[in-house]
């Protein structure tokens, strides 16, 4: 019989961070149950959040505002939201727009009325307005304009919208903008630490969100049921929940994950410690089986579902399905015996499939296992520890080089193409840019996110000094290294704090950064308009605000277009 010593060292670790940070993978992230979206659902479930459509102060043309509350036990917390008449002149989804049809907060508390009327003159401005303690959240949207004019038609003569219609959009609005943490006055996130229904990341913004989908939906039936009383009828609720809110993100979520490596080693350790706990299971391997082949086929469906117009995400999504399909056969024929189930279907998707089909089983092991998981879900915030050492000696330096930069020696920066593009700030908006330095003027103003750049630059500096001196003394005479010293630290006690790549070649794809950052957030179906923006569908499946006491909050894991009569 084996002791406790050798099955712990039989235990599967986690993954290499150089593995599985690279560009090429984060590039392939899913979504999970671990993902915030999904978190904050199966917490208001859980907790048993009182939701209510507080306001609803809307004329017939769809114009007004309305509130809507959460109350979590100790506090609550209201969605704000404006509506307005845009010009068609005005209307735009980039940063640089001054009017949207809805802008919306997130307020701490249940405001009064002077709180609304003072919101009313200042959340529509969004940047330009004057917010206070009380918003944690400032965000602004507008509709896709063919599906609401089709769907509220369609509601107005007493008949549900096509189906097929609506899957091809998937929302009747899309968020251009969903800030919190202090920007424009509001509330800084140090505000609300401690409070556990919003102490994970983003928790705040998920749940601004997911109340502002609420609100789309009341809206377009408020509508049709006002301008046509006689004849409309309220959407379907199979239709209802199939609708989650659009979102356009572009390069501005890139610098985020590259500036906060704390926490985004927290989210890929947690996610890394969630698929090791699964591997290492040992289960019976029939009930494992027959868990993965009740939810494979919906997965199926999901990813036939997922078309974009991009190429090259088409041609990866091709590859995906084909690969998925190809694991769906296997494990409906392969009769393992071995109570390692989870770690069997993982080696055999390394070994047979592609990196994008890897990274949705990978999701999907993880779905199988939420008794085991979910806790870690709750963990998703931002980890303690010391950011700068002074005191560390050159020679400590060189160690964590060693361990944790290797890879950077195997880039050429005096080659051009590894050198292509820089990272700068927009003078208009002050908004994050990624631009050729061959095209676009003012790299000297780059922002300093050339990481493997400036460590090899480091390495040469530092190579033949005196390896006891002090980083304290190093930076008097070579303070230009100071923020890629501290970073090296940051790295060597969080290593998933850090991607693995050259993000300033001229192969670089800003996209693959959104697309891992998204996932977390609990986004699907991501469709890229080009390398540097994409949209999305958030919410898209979940539990309607009436429902989601009484259902299963994880039952929209993969949501996919219901069978509805038109």
């Amino acid at each position: 019989m084996a002791t406790e010593q050798q099955k712990a060292s039989k235990r599967i670790g986690k993954r290499p961070a150089a593995e599985i940070l690279t560009l090429k993978k984060m590039g392939t992230s899913f979504s999970s149950r671990l993902s915030f979206m999904r978190n904050l659902i199966r917490k208001i479930h859980t907790q048993k959040w009182k939701l209510e459509r507080r306001e609803f102060n809307i004329n017939s043309d769809g114009f007004g505002h309305a509130v809507y509350t959460a109350h979590t036990g100790e506090r609550a917390y209201s969605l704000v939201v404006f509506t307005h008449d845009l010009p068609p002149e005005k209307r735009t989804d980039r940063v640089i727009a001054e009017a949207w049809d809805a802008t919306f907060n997130l307020f701490d508390g249940i405001p009064s009325g002077d709180d609304i009327e003072r919101l009313s003159q200042n959340t529509p401005k969004q940047e330009a307005g004057r917010f206070s303690q009380k918003e944690l959240v400032l965000g602004r949207a507008n509709k896709s304009l063919r599906m609401f004019a089709t769907m509220l038609e369609c509601l107005k003569a007493g008949q549900q919208p096509n189906i097929d219609d609506v899957a091809a959009v998937g929302y009747l609005m899309r968020t251009t903008a969903v800030y919190g943490s202090g920007k424009f006055g509001c509330a800084d996130r140090s505000a609300t630490d401690g409070r556990a229904e919003i102490q994970s990341s983003f928790h705040a913004e998920m749940l601004a969100v997911y109340l502002f989908r609420s609100f789309t939906i009341d809206l377009i039936d408020h509508i049709a049921k006002t301008q046509a009383p006689d004849t409309a009828v309220a959407l379907d609720d199979t239709i209802k929940r199939f609708l989650g809110i659009g979102n356009s993100t572009g390069l501005g979520m890139a610098p985020f994950l590259l500036k906060h490596s704390k926490l985004m080693h927290q989210w890929v350790n947690l996610k890394e410690e969630a698929l090791c706990r699964c591997r290492n299971q040992s289960v019976n391997p029939s009930a494992a089986k027959s868990k993965l082949q009740t939810l494979m086929p919906v997965a199926l469906r999901h990813l036939d579902q997922w078309n974009v117009e991009d190429q090259t995400q088409t041609s990866d999504i091709l590859k995906l399905r084909s690969d998925i399909h190809t694991f769906n056969h296997w494990i409906n024929g392969n009769d393992t015996a071995s109570n390692q189930y989870w770690n069997d279907i993982y080696i055999f998707a390394a070994n047979n499939l592609c990196i994008e089909a890897l990274s949705f089983i990978e999701s999907l092991i993880i779905e199988c296992n939420g008794d085991l998981v979910d806790e870690l879900a709750d963990q998703m915030f931002e980890a303690q520890g010391k950011d700068f050492d002074p005191t560390m000696s050159l020679s400590q330096i060189q160690d964590f080089l060693h361990t944790h930069y290797a890879w950077v020696d195997d880039i050429d920066f005096a080659t051009d193409s590894n050198n292509a593009m820089f990272w700068y700030y927009s003078e208009e908006k002050l908004e994050p840019r990624f631009g050729s330095r061959a095209e676009v003027p003012g790299a000297e103003l780059e922002m300093p996110l050339a990481i493997a750049r400036d460590v090899v630059a480091l390495k040469a500096a530092i190579k033949d000094l005196n390896q006891e001196i002090t980083v304290a003394d190093f930076l008097m005479e070579h303070d230009e290294f100071r923020h890629v010293v501290r970073r090296i630290q940051t790295v060597a006690n969080y290593p998933y704090g850090e991607v693995y790549d050259n993000l300033i070649s001229d192969e670089t794809r800003p996209i693959d950064l959104l697309r891992f950052k998204l996932a977390f957030f609990g986004a699907n179906k991501f469709d890229p308009k080009s390398s540097l923006w994409t949209r999305i569908n958030m919410y898209q499946g979940a539990p309607l605000l009436d429902e989601i006491l009484d259902v299963n909050p994880d039952s929209w894991a993969y949501p996919v277009k219901p069978e509805v009569n038109s």
